[in-house]
């Protein structure tokens, strides 16, 4: 969803998944597929903490888990292509969720616990216009998922992030689903970037309505695909985002559409358009650019300027979708077109949302640009052509 943001949605819409769960069995039940609206109502945040305010980040301890607020991720998408140029997109992302904002007994049982681990991994094969996307839902506890700082490692089975002894660089991400396999290393590129006020992302003007979020923003990547029995070898870059929050959004917005290009000239654009539930753009929308040279500078809501193009409808949910957008950021005097490499990327699992892969064109200035990236788009209601 949702959301990516990935994010914030889709960890909240875990505290819907949660209520299926039953605490005397090792794997979760799937509940029906909900709208974002209904996956943000809220819920009792009491007993957790809150991101109210900038914190000092610490590592390699902020790369593990949070279990004092209710919701995180670990969120990693990526564009690929073999050596002769076939291209894929993937996602695979892994969420924590609190039950309860204290853990149970240690003495009481192996299985029982109060964190619900859930992920989503998808492919997107270019050339055939397929999408494969895939979820996944576990309790964290018996080994079956769960995450730690040093050395690095968050899992769901065996969906994997994994580091070294020495840090969270080169990374192991690990991936199998029937017949579709990703294996991929990926490798430090640019510096970390701390997103909002020095890492706290605030997403609605309520105390608290935000989350800890920094990225990388561009990961060289390599490894192996296989997919149906054939296998490629692949490279490219991948994108990771990390935050961890306990809050919904406001009552007044109800989805968001979230942007991270990466453009051939070296520059990489997050942008998160936070929607009210008129259309409009809400003022706590973000965004950071990111140079060649891995200095970063924010962007605010009012500096970008965010035109759907067309639509899509979903011919399995019915939900719709713009089919492209037109991106501007003056300031910089950058113009872009951002198209999905494939029409159909909706991810049908217990939270229904768009994600995936799309193309860059466009203008820097007097010359052209290229580019690729991830775009997440939550369901709109009503039809995307009258927002």
């Amino acid at each position: 969803m949702n959301k990516r943001y990935g994010w914030y949605g889709l960890l909240l819409v875990g505290l819907s998944v949660a209520l299926t769960v039953y605490l005397d069995r090792p794997r979760l039940k799937r509940a029906g597929s909900v709208a974002v609206s209904a996956a943000l109502g809220g819920g009792d945040s009491a007993g957790y903490q809150r991101a109210c305010q900038p914190r000092p980040f610490y590592f390699p301890d902020d790369h593990g888990p949070h279990p004092e607020f209710r919701n995180e991720w670990w969120y990693v998408t990526g564009n690929l292509a073999d050596a002769a140029g076939r291209q894929f997109g993937y996602q695979l992302t892994l969420f924590r969720i609190a039950l309860s904002p204290d853990p149970p007994a240690a003495d009481y049982s192996a299985w029982r616990t109060n964190q619900v681990y859930m992920g989503h991994f998808a492919v997107t094969d270019v050339a055939s216009g397929k999408h494969h996307n895939f979820e996944r839902f576990s309790r964290g506890a018996a080994g079956l998922a769960g995450a730690r700082a040093a050395p690095f490692r968050v899992w769901l089975e065996d969906w994997q992030l994994s580091g070294t002894e020495s840090g969270v660089f080169p990374m192991q991400l690990q991936a199998r689903d029937g017949e579709i396999t990703l294996n991929l290393t990926l490798q430090a590129g640019k510096p970390m970037v701390l997103q909002g006020d020095r890492g706290l992302s605030q997403k609605s003007a309520a105390p608290g309505n935000a989350s800890y979020y920094y990225s990388y923003t561009r990961l060289p990547a390599s490894g192996v695909m296989v997919l149906n029995d054939q296998i490629f070898q692949v490279a490219g870059f991948s994108w990771l985002d990390r935050e961890w929050s306990t809050s919904a959004l406001g009552p007044e917005q109800s989805g968001w559409d979230w942007f991270a290009l990466q453009l051939d000239d070296g520059r990489d654009m997050m942008f998160y358009r936070l929607r009210h539930r008129d259309g409009r753009m809400d003022s706590f929308s973000r965004g950071v650019l990111v140079g060649r040279d891995g200095q970063a500078r924010p962007l605010r809501w009012d500096e970008v300027n965010l035109q759907p193009l067309g639509e899509w409808v979903s011919p399995y949910s019915g939900d719709r979708y713009p089919a492209a957008w037109r991106l501007q950021l003056p300031s910089e005097n950058l113009e872009l077109t951002v198209t999905p490499k494939v029409a159909d990327q909706e991810m049908r699992l217990t939270v229904r949302y768009w994600e995936g892969a799309v193309a860059v064109t466009g203008r820097a200035g007097d010359s052209q640009i290229q580019g690729q990236g991830y775009l997440e788009m939550t369901r709109y209601e009503p039809a995307a052509s009258q927002r």
